[in-house]
């Protein structure tokens, strides 16, 4: 029940306030640095205001970066040359993970008040992007845990929370960091990478790429609407925000 303006989370579902709404976020292209502390303001945003159930915003990245998981510690030695010669920058994420190339791809980012279980908001939001992307015309599944030969790529891996065409490429890759009764997940999307630096990087052939018919800008307008199909009783506000806004918050 709601108790006055507060609403009340049980096991499974929300209990709508009526001033309940969702915030669908521009999409801006940033430094990794920027990105990451977007990520962040947009969960801070729906700990801390009761009426904001989820924000949902995709983004670029300015040049080629490699964002590492929270608890990686070290990276490879040609990486760090890379990184002096200014062929690639990195930035840790507040999630797990192994390390990914985010390079002319697409990023999601969700942020939502928390469910039980960690499963179940994986599930969440697979669901849609496996049905956004099947609609698309390619067919995706959830992945399976396998050793990969690059300990430092996420994207040599599968697990069941990420997604796998049906050559078994991994197509994308997601990470979730929770706080104070809500989540983060966001995760790259990896339809056409870079060869020769994924090579350089990974020392290993890339995923092949895929056509969809549409760029990027068509393919995130698409995941958007279908997002939208299944929260139609909820007031959507749409939000653009300058790049000097998120400088500021850094």
């Amino acid at each position: 029940m709601c108790i006055r303006d507060s609403c009340y989370v049980s096991k499974s579902k929300i209990i709508l306030r009526i001033d309940n709404h969702g915030l669908i976020i521009s999409t801006l292209k940033l430094s990794g640095v920027e990105q990451m502390a977007l990520d962040l303001h947009f969960l801070e945003k729906t700990i801390s205001k009761v009426e904001i159930l989820f924000t949902l915003r995709f983004y670029h990245w300015e040049g080629n970066w490699i964002s590492l998981g929270y608890h990686q510690k070290t990276i490879p030695p040609h990486w760090e040359k890379l990184l002096e010669d200014g062929v690639i920058k990195i930035v840790r994420r507040p999630s797990g993970g192994g390390a990914v190339l985010h390079s002319g791809g697409i990023t999601y980012a969700l942020t939502f008040k928390k469910s039980s279980y960690k499963s179940f908001s994986y599930d969440l939001v697979n669901n849609w992007l496996i049905e956004s992307f099947n609609e698309l015309g390619l067919p995706l599944k959830r992945g399976h845990l396998k050793k990969s030969l690059i300990r430092e790529n996420c994207f040599g891996t599968s697990y069941l929370s990420d997604l796998v065409d049906q050559y078994g490429f991994k197509r994308i890759g997601s990470a979730q960091y929770r706080k104070k009764g809500a989540f983060l997940q966001h995760g790259e999307i990896q339809l056409n990478p870079p060869r020769d630096l994924w090579i350089k990087l990974f020392g290993d052939q890339p995923p092949k790429k895929v056509d969809l018919g549409l760029n990027n800008e068509g393919i995130i307008k698409h995941l958007k609407n279908s997002f939208l199909e299944t929260k139609s009783n909820l007031r959507i506000k749409n939000i653009s925000y300058k790049k000097d806004y998120v400088r500021g918050l850094l």
